[in-house]
C-alpha cells in the first residue's frame, strides 16, 4: 500500500515493505537516523516521535499507521524553533558560534538547555528525550518536578543524566515562558575553581558534539549506507553446553536473495579470537564444544534484512546436549568436564600481606559472612553494529580470478579500536596494516563493547561476497552474546581491636567467567586487589578463583571487579561498626588510606589519596543539613503510607590506569591546520563519557587557545595513534597525557620558529588566538603554518605512564587510584518493603576536575547505575539458559528512580596526571549498591549480602514490624 504523511512539514508518498515499522520508513525510506531504535520492544522509548502531537514509539509502531498523519522528529525542533521569538545572542555566542559552527539560538530552547546543562552524553537517547519533553511542554508550559518524571519515565538514558536533563527541561520551559535566555546551570556555582592561574582546566565547556546529537544528525554505525550493502544474521546455538554434530545449511543458501553462508569450514585463518586469550570460536565447528548459548554457529549475507533472518530459520544445528557447568565451585569440583583444554580454572589470584593468623590472634573482634552479587547486562542503548568494507585493487585480476582484497575497512562502535583491528586481521589471515578500524560514535559502551561482537562476523562476509555487508544485534541477540558483570561469591573475614583499629582480613572469591575468558583474568584481579577495601589492614590474605562454565562469557564492565568486591566489604566495615558500638564513618575515618600509608597488596601511597577528605566532605554536608544521627531511622507519614529514611554510607577506591606491570601508553597528534586551527588525534574510543571535551581543554590550557580552534579526531587506526583501551578510568590520564605532551612541543616548536623569524636568540613569547606575540611583534598561527614545512606543522608522541610492578612480582602495581564516599538516603515503605533512595551525596577525589560539565555527568550517571545494581538489575541465568533475554525482563533505573544528588568537590591533585587529573568514570558507581545495604541494616537490623535487594528480601521484618 502507499502512505501518505506530512513529516516535519513536508508531505511524504510511501510505499513501506511487509512488515515495515514507523522507524523504519523515517530511518530508512527518508533517511531521518535521528530517531533512534534501541530495543525494538517499545521499551526504552528512544524510538520516541510525535504522531498527531502523542509521543509515539515508532519501532512498535506499524507502518500503515502513519498513512494520513503529520509526525515531527527530531530533526524537526529545529523548524519549530523558527516560530519563537528568541532572544538576542549573549556574550558568549560568539565563541559558541566558533565552537558549533552556529549560533546555538538558532535551536529549539529544548536542544540547547539539553546543550548547556550537559544532559547529553552518548546522545543515543537524547532525541527519544527531546521529543518525549516537547510533547510535555505543550501540554504542561511550566511543569512540576512530578509531571517531568512522570512524562520522561518513558524514555530509557543507561548514562544516567536523568536530573541533568530534568534541570535542562525545567531551564528551557521557563526561557519558552519568558523569552530570557537559557539560565546558567545551578550546579556550576560548585565548580567556582580555587586556583584561577588556568584559562581552560575547571572551568564548564559544553560536548563539541552536542549541536549534532540535539539537532538527529550524529551519525551512529547504524546510521551509515554504503551502495550494494548486503545485511548479516548469526546462527546461534541456543543451548548452554552441547557438541556440534552437523549441520545444513542447503536451504539457507538456496533461498533467493542470499549471497553468502559461512560455516567454520569456510574460515580462512584464525579460528579464535580473544583479547588476552584466544579461546573464544569465530564459529563453532562440527565435533566441536558449544559453552553458551551464544555461540556462532554459521553466518548468512543477503539483500536485506528479513531475507537473512529467514535463512536463519532454514539452517538445521544437530546439537548433542551436555551437562551444563553452572557456578565457579562446580566447575572447579574434581568430576567435573573440563570445558576448555587448559581445564576449567581460568586464574587463581592471589594477594598476601603480613600474616593473617597472627592478625585475627591480635584481634579482639572477628566477623565473617558471604556475599553474593549477580551477573549484570550493560544494556548500553546502541545494540551493536558492525559495517565492513572490502575494498580492491583497481588492477584488473587474470581472467576468471575474483578482485584482489587491497583491504578491509570496518565501521563500527569499540572501545578498542586496534585491538579490533588486530582481530579482524587475524581472522582474515591478512597484515594489520590492511584492516582499518573506522571507530564511530558509539552509544555507551560501560566495558561492553571491549570483545569483538560483529566486526570478525561482518568482515567475514564482506571478504567471501566482495559487497559491504551489515550485522546489527537485534537488543536479544545483544542480550544473548555480549560478556556480562562477573557473578560472585565472595567470603569476607575481618577482624580488629575493640577501639576500631583494623588487623586482619581474609577474603575468598569466586567470579563466574562464563564460556570464554574476555577479560575476566584483568576483572577478577581487580576484585582481588581491592578487597579488603581502601583501609589500612596489616594482614591480609585473598584467594579469587575465575573459572569456566556454561554461563555467558562475563567481562569488562563500570567497576571492572571492585563492584562485587566492594559490596563485600563494605557492607563488612559496617557490620564491624555495629559490633563494636562505633560510628560508621568514624570506623571508616580511623583506618582510612591517606598518604604514607600501604595498600593491601603493600603498594605505598606517597600522593593523591584522597579518602579523608571524601569521608570529611560527606561529614560537613550531613552537618549543614542538621543531620546529627543520620544512622538512625525516621519514621514520618506521608499520603496515608507509613515510611522509615536512614543513611547508608560506603568508601571505594579503583585503580587508574592497567598497572600490573602493562605498558600503559597512548599515542596523540597535535597539528597545525591552515588558517591557524589545531588539531588533536587519538585513536582512544569516546563512548559519551565526555573525553573529546576534555582532551580539546587539556590541548586549549597548554596552547592558551580558545576551545572552538581545537578539532578532536579520534578512533581511526589508519589515521590517528594506538590511544589503547577505554577502559580503566585511564584515558584522562593517558590519552591527556600525550595530548598535554604533544601539546607542549608543538607550542615549542612554534615558539622557535618566531625566534628564528624575527632573529631573537631566546623564545620568551607568549601564545593566543591572534598567534604569537613578542613585544610588538605578531605572527598569526595562520602565517605560521605557512612558514613551517610539512613534518613540522605536527607533533606526534606516544606517552608511556609509570611503570607498575606484576602482582606475583611486586607492590606497585597501579600508578594511582581514585577515591570515593558515598551516602545515601533510603526511603522504606512499612507497608510492602517498596525502597527508593531519595538523595545521595557523592564525594569522589578526581584528582583534579578538568570539565566539571563532564564530571557532573559522569559522577550523576554513575550514581544512577548504582542505584540499578543495588536494588533492581540482574542478568537471570538457569541452568545456563537466559532468562534476561529482552528488554522486558531486564529492570534498569529510569527518572523516576532517580535520587537527588549533590556532587561534594574533593580535588586531590596527582602530581603525573594531566594538571593532576586522574580517573572518574569507574569510581562513582562503586560505593552506592553497599551504601543501600547499609541504609537497609540501619532501618530493619537485616544484614542482606546479595545484590540486588527486593522488597521481599524485607518480609520477615514487615512482618515483625506490623
Amino acid at each position: 500500500m502507499t502512505i501518505q504523511c506530512i513529516v516535519n512539514g513536508s508531505p511524504n508518498t510511501l510505499e513501506p515493505l511487509p512488515g515495515d515499522k514507523l522507524s523504519d520508513l523515517l530511518r530508512r525510506d527518508l533517511g531521518l537516523t535521528g530517531t533512534k531504535v534501541g530495543c525494538g520492544e517499545g521499551r526504552c522509548g528512544i524510538c520516541m516521535v510525535l504522531m498527531d502531537g502523542k509521543p509515539t514509539r515508532s519501532c512498535i509502531t506499524p507502518a500503515q499507521k502513519a498513512d494520513g498523519t503529520k509526525i515531527i522528529t527530531v530533526e524537526g525542533l529545529r523548524q519549530l524553533a523558527k516560530a519563537l521569538k528568541r532572544p538576542p545572542c549573549q556574550p558568549d555566542e560568539a565563541e559558541l558560534r566558533g565552537a558549533f559552527g552556529e549560533n546555538l539560538h538558532t535551536l529549539h530552547p529544548l536542544q540547547e538547555a539539553f546543550i548547556r546543562y550537559g544532559a547529553i552524553q552518548c546522545g543515543f537517547c537524547t532525541p527519544g528525550q527531546l521529543i518525549q519533553a516537547y510533547a510535555l511542554l505543550q501540554a504542561h508550559p511550566h511543569p512540576s518536578s512530578e509531571e517531568i518524571r512522570e512524562a520522561m519515565n518513558q524514555v530509557l538514558c543507561r548514562c544516567g543524566s536523568y536530573q541533568l536533563i530534568e534541570e535542562a527541561i525545567q531551564a528551557a520551559a521557563l526561557a519558552l515562558r519568558t523569552g530570557q535566555p537559557i539560565p546558567q546551570p545551578a550546579f556550576f556555582e560548585h565548580y567556582r575553581h580555587s586556583d584561577e592561574s588556568f584559562s581552560h582546566v575547571g572551568k564548564p565547556a559544553m560536548r563539541p558534539d552536542a549541536v549534532a546529537k540535539a539537532c538527529g544528525s550524529a551519525k551512529f554505525t547504524d546510521d551509515l549506507r554504503f551502495e550494494g550493502m548486503l545485511y548479516a544474521r548469526v546462527l546461534r546455538a541456543g543451548l548452554p553446553s552441547a557438541i556440534l554434530q552437523g549441520l545444513e545449511t542447503r536451504n539457507a543458501q538456496a533461498l533467493a536473495g542470499v549471497h553468502a553462508v559461512l560455516t567454520a569450514a569456510d574460515l580462512p585463518a584464525a579460528h579464535n579470537h580473544g583479547l588476552y586469550r584466544q579461546d573464544w570460536p569465530i564459529l563453532v565447528g562440527l565435533g566441536q564444544r558449544v559453552r553458551y548459548q551464544g555461540d556462532a554457529l554459521a553466518l548468512v549475507a543477503a539483500e536485506t534484512q528479513a531475507i537473512a533472518d529467514e535463512a536463519i530459520t532454514l539452517m538445521e544445528a544437530n546439537l548433542q546436549e551436555q551437562p551444563p557447568i553452572t557456578s565457579p565451585q562446580q566447575a572447579l569440583g574434581p568430576s567435573s568436564p573440563q570445558l576448555h583444554p587448559q581445564g576449567n580454572l581460568l586464574k587463581h589470584i592471589q594477594v598476601r600481606k603480613g600474616s593473617v593468623a597472627e592478625g585475627f590472634a591480635q584481634s579482639d573482634l572477628v566477623i565473617e559472612s558471604t556475599f553474593t552479587t549477580p551477573f549484570a547486562e550493560h544494556f548500553f542503548m546502541e545494540p551493536e553494529c558492525s559495517i565492513a568494507v572490502p575494498l580492491f585493487h583497481a588492477t584488473p585480476a587474470p581472467t576468471g580470478d575474483p578482485p584482489k582484497l587491497r583491504k578491509m575497512e570496518v565501521y563500527t562502535g569499540s572501545q578498542i579500536p586496534y585491538a579490533d583491528r588486530q582481530q579482524i586481521a587475524q581472522a582474515l589471515g591478512l597484515p594489520e596494516e590492511d584492516v582499518r578500524v573506522l571507530g564511530q560514535r558509539t552509544g555507551g559502551g560501560f566495558g561492553g563493547k571491549e570483545d569483538i561482537a560483529g566486526q570478525i562476523h561482518a568482515a567475514l562476509l564482506a571478504r567471501a561476497t566482495g559487497r559491504p555487508v551489515k550485522l546489527l544485534f537485534t537488543r536479544r541477540e545483544s542480550m544473548l552474546v555480549h560478556p556480562k558483570r562477573h557473578a560472585a561469591s565472595i567470603r569476607v573475614k575481618l577482624g580488629a581491636k575493640r577501639e576500631g583499629s583494623l588487623l586482619a582480613a581474609e577474603i575468598e572469591l569466586y567470579g563466574d567467567t562464563g564460556a570464554y575468558a574476555s577479560l575476566g583474568d584483568k576483572v577478577m584481579t581487580r576484585a582481588t586487589t581491592h578487597s579488603s577495601g581502601p583501609y589500612i589492614i596489616p594482614h591480609v590474605s585473598a584467594d579469587c578463583y575465575a573459572a569456566y562454565t556454561n554461563n555467558p562469557p562475563a567481562g569488562a564492565f563500570r567497576g571492572f571487579g571492585v563492584m562485587q568486591s566492594s559490596f563485600a566489604i563494605e557492607s563488612a566495615m559496617d557490620q564491624m561498626a555495629g559490633q563494636l558500638g562505633m560510628d560508621p564513618l568514624e570506623l571508616r575515618l580511623k583506618n582510612a588510606l591517606r598518604p604514607g600509608t600501604e595498600t593491601n597488596t603493600g603498594q605505598l601511597l606517597e600522593s593523591s589519596v584522597g579518602l579523608v577528605p571524601c569521608l570529611q566532605a560527606i561529614q560537613a554536608e550531613w552537618g549543614r543539613l542538621g543531620l546529627h544521627q543520620p544512622f538512625k531511622p525516621q519514621s514520618y507519614t506521608q499520603d496515608g503510607r507509613q515510611y522509615l529514611k536512614v543513611w547508608g554510607l560506603a568508601c571505594a577506591y579503583k585503580n587508574t590506569g592497567l598497572g600490573a606491570g602493562a605498558d600503559d601508553f597512548s599515542g596523540a597528534e597535535v597539528k597545525l591546520l591552515p588558517g591557524g586551527r589545531l588539531q588533536v588525534s587519538t585513536a582512544a574510543a569516546e563512548l559519551g563519557q565526555g573525553m573529546i571535551s576534555t582532551l580539546q581543554i587539556i590541548a586549549a590550557e597548554i596552547l592558551h587557545l580558545p576551545l572552538y580552534l581545537i578539532n578532536v579526531f579520534v578512533m581511526d587506526t589508519e589515521l590517528t595513534l594506538d590511544g589503547g583501551p577505554t577502559t580503566a578510568s585511564r584515558q584522562t590520564f593517558v590519552s591527556g597525557n600525550a595530548v598535554r605532551l604533544a601539546a607542549l612541543q608543538l607550542r615549542e616548536r612554534l615558539f622557535q620558529k618566531a625566534a628564528e623569524l624575527w632573529g631573537l636568540p631566546v623564545p620568551a613569547f607568549s601564545m593566543d588566538q591572534n598567534g604569537i606575540h613578542y613585544a610588538e611583534k605578531s605572527l598569526s598561527l595562520a602565517q605560521l603554518y605557512e612558514k613551517l614545512g610539512p613534518e613540522e606543522r605536527s607533533v606526534k608522541l606516544t606517552y608511556h605512564a609509570p611503570a607498575t610492578e606484576h602482582l606475583e612480582d611486586g607492590r606497585k602495581i597501579h600508578i594511582a587510584f581514585s577515591f570515593a564516599a558515598q551516602a545515601v538516603e533510603l526511603r522504606i515503605n512499612k507497608a510492602d518493603g517498596e525502597m527508593k533512595v531519595l538523595r545521595v551525596l557523592t564525594a569522589n577525589d578526581a584528582g583534579r576536575i578538568i570539565n566539571p560539565l563532564g564530571y557532573e555527568g559522569q559522577s550523576q550517571g554513575g550514581v544512577v547505575m548504582g542505584v540499578g545494581t543495588g536494588l533492581m538489575e540482574e542478568f537471570k541465568v538457569e541452568n545456563g539458559r537466559i532468562l534476561s533475554d529482552c528488554a522486558a525482563r531486564y529492570p534498569l533505573p529510569r527518572m523516576q528512580d532517580t535520587p537527588a544528588m549533590t556532587n561534594l568537590i574533593v580535588e586531590d591533585p596527582m602530581p603525573e596526571g594531566p594538571f593532576g587529573a586522574k580517573g572518574i568514570g569507574e569510581i562513582v558507581s562503586i560505593p552506592t549498591p553497599p551504601a543501600i545495604a547499609n541504609a537497609i541494616f540501619h532501618a530493619t537490623g537485616l544484614r542482606i549480602c546479595h545484590l540486588p535487594i527486593r522488597p521481599d528480601d524485607l518480609k520477615e521484618w514487615l512482618k515483625k514490624s506490623a
